[in-house]
């Protein structure tokens, strides 16, 4: 529940994601460094994640998140910056994805 002087929010989402193509890419020292991702870029937005799965070919999270955050921008930082920066320090991403953000389509729902 979010507070502000004049109003109370409390706005939840469960968000799925897959890897382009299915690989089961997200394995070992990489899904630990996609959880970390994850959970630096929601914390840098305010968003809270109540609960979270990084399979290794998809990711689930059940988030809440202030109301000045779009799901859409939320999502394109999260899917954006840890696709940049797992390619970056994973050079075996690369060569699999040439150099193309491998996290593909995603569906979320309001709860």
């Amino acid at each position: 529940m979010r507070k502000g002087s004049h109003t109370v929010s409390r706005l939840t989402c469960h968000v799925v994601w897959a890897t382009k193509y299915r690989y089961h890419v997200l394995k070992g020292d990489i899904q630990k460094r996609c959880r970390e991702l994850i959970i630096q870029i929601c914390e840098v937005d305010e968003v809270v994640i109540l609960k979270g799965v990084v399979s290794k070919d998809h990711v689930h999270i059940h988030i809440e998140y202030p109301p000045r955050v779009s799901i859409s921008g939320l999502m394109k930082a999260i899917k954006g910056r840890s696709s940049r920066i797992l390619q970056k320090e994973f050079p075996q991403l690369k060569k699999r994805y040439w150099g193309a953000p491998f996290l593909g389509y995603g569906l979320w729902s309001m709860e």
